[in-house]
């Protein structure tokens, strides 16, 4: 029987009876939204003829690591003109779990500009045919002035936030089109876009934060976006190997992850072509990804081939001309569940928030993405914002995926935390009612999952 102070816990408030089984609900037509149910569920030893989804907490898969969101330039600027009670208020909302928080544990940043800043900028920009090999004129202050300080207030209220760190393009002297969009990294300018890398890591413990990874290059492929840079596989492994791995060490830096690519699924060879550089991979810890091309599926063709490697979700938008409820319904199967599934260990939607013009973006950066937040005369939660709450309140860092059977028509995922809960996540993405059993160690509950709903169920190990 457990202790009082497990079933009172602020995070898994559950009844007096240890058997009983808390339920937490988000409907696509929105009548529901992050609800806990009145009623607790109760195991027995009974069951029915309906599916069954069995957990199991002696196989066991991959630590989590975290959930959230990118805290972009234009999310830390809209969040920073809030008044200072509203902005405290919802700061706890979101980066604590207790109570009505969410408990969002991980975020991502842009290493200068993101697409979602007011304009393209790095911390070292020159007047056009000048360059600064020794980065005198790096300034961490040099746009976004925000995210800083919004930064502090976060770790003062969760200082065990993780943080990664991406960059859209290196400063555009050290371009072969000397453009922030498209180009290519000079390789003459190789070593110092390293140095430039690890002054801002440095830059940013001056000022009290930690960033616990980055990525050389946000969507490698990509050379539209504004702003972006080109880097292909094999150019990242020798950027990796030979400058930006050697620096980090350099710079006592070596607890700094560095991941690779950060793109989608539809590109797997990418990853696979840097981790077959024995001399890049062993610098690296793992690779990171996004899924606006391929199936979820490629994180596991990976994971098989290189299992030390840890696997990052981090970035799935939500665009202004979608419908909340399929939006729902796609990007928890697949960025949540799926995700999970094919052994990420973070899973990040993209934006934090955005104004009701999905704005600030560069001139030529996404004009359609939707915040998990939209920040106008006052503060609206989006449906990123109840896919992240769906796990990221409950499975805290430190949980490990654990075994739950798969059905096509209720995708869900399992996990033991730390403070010895057990989290299923299931979804129905059906038109009808879905009722189905719960098993675990040889006892059953009948729920019953509404139509297009997700809903988290969390009870006690013991």
């Amino acid at each position: 029987m457990p202790e009082q102070t497990h079933l009172s816990d602020p995070i898994y408030p559950l009844s007096e009876n240890p058997s009983s089984l808390a339920v937490w609900l988000t409907s696509a037509d929105q009548t529901v939204l992050f609800q806990r149910q009145s009623k607790d569920l109760r195991f027995a030893d009974h069951a029915n003829d309906s599916p069954v989804i069995t957990v199991d907490t002696e196989r066991k898969y991959q630590v989590m690591e975290g959930f959230g969101f990118s805290l972009t330039g234009g999310s830390a600027m809209l969040i920073s003109r809030l008044p200072a009670p509203d902005r405290s208020a919802l700061l706890r909302e979101l980066f604590l779990p207790e109570g009505d928080g969410i408990g969002v544990s991980f975020l991502r940043l842009s290493i200068g500009a993101s697409d979602l800043s007011e304009r393209c900028f790095t911390y070292n920009d020159r007047p056009a045919g000048q360059s600064d090999f020794e980065l005198v004129h790096f300034d961490i202050e040099a746009g976004d002035r925000e995210v800083i300080p919004l930064l502090r207030e976060i770790l003062a209220i969760n200082p065990e936030i993780r943080i990664m760190s991406t960059a859209w393009s290196a400063p555009t002297w050290m371009k072969t089109n000397q453009s922030f969009v498209g180009g290519k990294l000079r390789p003459d300018c190789y070593a110092v876009y390293a140095a430039y890398l690890v002054k801002y890591l440095k830059a940013m413990r001056d000022r009290g934060i930690t960033v616990h990874a980055i990525t050389p290059q946000n969507e490698p492929l990509n050379q539209k976006n504004d702003p972006s840079m080109l880097m292909e596989a094999a150019e990242q492994a020798e950027f990796i190997k030979n400058h930006l791995g050697p620096a980090l060490q350099a710079a006592e830096l070596s607890d700094v992850e560095l991941f690779c690519w950060d793109h989608n699924c539809d590109v797997p060879e990418y990853p696979l072509e840097v981790f077959a550089d024995a001399d890049a991979r062993r610098y690296l810890a793992g690779s990171a990804w996004h899924l606006y091309g391929g199936d979820i599926s490629a994180l596991s063709e990976v994971h098989q081939l290189y299992p030390e490697m840890k696997l990052y979700f981090t970035e799935q938008w939500v665009g202004s001309d979608g419908q909340f409820g399929g939006d729902l319904m796609w990007h928890v199967k697949n960025v949540l569940i799926g995700s999970m599934r094919n052994w990420s260990r973070v899973v990040l939607e993209w934006n934090l928030a955005s104004d009701p013009f999905c704005r600030p973006h560069t001139p030529g950066g996404e004009a359609r993405c939707v915040g998990a937040l939209t920040i106008g005369e006052d503060v609206a939660r989006n449906v990123a914002y109840y896919v992240i709450a769906h796990a990221a309140k409950f499975v805290r860092p430190g949980s490990v995926r654990i075994y739950s059977d798969e059905h096509e028509s209720l995708p869900n995922v399992a996990f033991l935390t730390p403070a010895g809960y057990i989290v299923l996540i299931a979804l129905n993405e059906n038109a009808e009612s879905r009722p189905f059993t719960i098993q675990f160690q040889e006892e059953n509950v009948v729920a019953t999952l509404p139509a297009n709903a997700v809903a988290t169920y969390v009870w006690w190990a013991a």
